[in-house]
């Protein structure tokens, strides 16, 4: 069984890295256009250029969309993580200690969510994947050129 459930790892953390990001990138693009529902649920957006909102908002659609795509995963899924930490420390945790108790378990959720993805990387169907590979084969047959003069 765990042979199994190891063999289906990357792809299982592929698509858990697909899901976290989109949700992510859904709920920065509702604050920055106002689309499904918009910023808090009433159909508005966040002002341009206002502390921390519109940053936050920006950090969630680009970050989120990074992730969602599997491109720079580990970079992206770090500033995402760390938005979601000062998003609770400094918005959530004033109004009680607990998540569950100042309405910050959405925040809690992302930043260990994205946390996880800085250690374990894209998984699988990511871009970097591809990225890699390419770079890798760039760097072989640029090798092989420098063996062939020598």
């Amino acid at each position: 069984m765990s042979a199994r459930l190891n063999a289906a790892q990357p792809y299982v953390l592929g698509v858990f890295r697909i899901v976290i990001g989109l949700l992510f990138a859904v709920h920065g693009a509702a604050s920055l256009f106002g689309v499904l529902g918009g910023a808090g649920g009433t159909g508005g957006t966040v002002a341009a250029g206002t502390w921390p909102g519109w940053y936050a908002a920006v950090i969630q659609l680009a970050a989120g969309t990074l992730v969602l795509l599997g491109l720079g995963t580990r970079g992206a899924a770090l500033i995402a993580s760390g938005s979601m930490a000062y998003a609770y420390f400094d918005v959530h945790q004033q109004a009680a200690l607990w998540p569950i108790q100042n309405g910050g378990e959405l925040s809690v959720l992302f930043c260990w969510a994205f946390f996880l993805l800085v250690f374990t990387g894209s998984g699988a169907f990511g871009l970097d994947r591809l990225v890699g590979r390419r770079a890798a084969a760039d760097g072989e047959s640029a090798s092989e050129r420098a063996a062939v003069t020598a």
